[in-house]
C-alpha cells in the first residue's frame, strides 16, 4: 500500500478480482457474490491483523479461499429437506427406558442390607478386588465374598419382584381401560 491510499480503497480495488476467484470456485454468480461479501465482512474485521506491507491481495484471496472451504464442508454435513421427508425419518432412542431402570437399580440397592449394598458397590461398580474390599470393610475375605454373593442374588429377587410388579400393574391398568 502506498501512503497516498487508504487501506479500504485497495481492498475495494481487489473486489473484481476477489469476484472473479469466489466464482472460480463456486461456480455460480450469487454464491460468489455471498463468499466476496463473507470475505470483506472477516478482512474488515480483522483488518488490525493485517500487518502492512505485506501482500493485501494474498490475504484477502486466504480469507476468501478458507471461507469457501469452510463452507463446503459445513454443506457436506447438511442435508437439503424441503419438505422435511428426511427430518421425518430421523429416530432419537427414548432416554425414560434408562433413567426407569437406573432408578428401580437404586431402589434396589436400598433395600439390601447396608453391609451387603457396601460389598457389592466396592466390588461390583466400584471394581475394587475382594482383597481391597475387604480391607475397607474391615473383614474377612471369605465374609466380603459371601456378602457380595448374597447381595447379587437378593438383588436379582428384587429386581424381578419389580418387574412382575410392573407388568402386573400395567395388564391391570390396561383391563381397566386406563393404560
Amino acid at each position: 500500500m502506498n501512503s497516498s491510499t487508504s487501506w479500504r480503497d485497495e481492498v475495494v480495488g481487489l473486489i473484481p478480482a476477489l469476484r472473479a476467484f469466489a466464482w472460480s470456485l463456486s461456480h455460480n454468480g450469487s454464491d460468489a457474490d455471498d463468499l466476496v461479501q463473507d470475505t470483506l465482512i472477516k478482512a474488515w474485521s480483522n483488518r488490525d491483523k493485517f500487518e502492512p506491507g505485506t501482500n493485501l491481495r494474498a490475504w484477502l484471496f486466504t480469507i476468501l479461499r478458507n471461507t469457501y472451504y469452510t463452507s463446503v464442508l459445513r454443506r457436506r454435513r447438511e442435508v437439503r429437506d424441503e419438505d422435511g421427508e428426511y427430518a421425518s425419518m430421523l429416530r432419537t432412542p427414548p432416554t425414560q427406558d434408562w433413567s426407569v431402570a437406573m432408578r428401580a437399580l437404586q431402589d434396589a440397592l436400598q433395600r439390601l442390607p447396608v453391609e451387603h449394598r457396601e460389598a457389592l458397590i466396592l466390588v461390583g461398580a466400584a471394581g475394587l478386588s475382594y482383597e481391597e474390599a475387604a480391607v475397607i470393610c474391615g473383614c474377612a475375605l471369605g465374609t466380603i465374598k459371601s456378602r457380595v454373593n448374597r447381595a447379587r442374588a437378593r438383588l436379582l429377587k428384587i429386581m424381578d419382584a419389580q418387574t412382575a410388579d410392573d407388568v402386573m400393574a400395567l395388564e391391570t391398568m390396561a383391563v381397566m381401560g386406563t393404560a
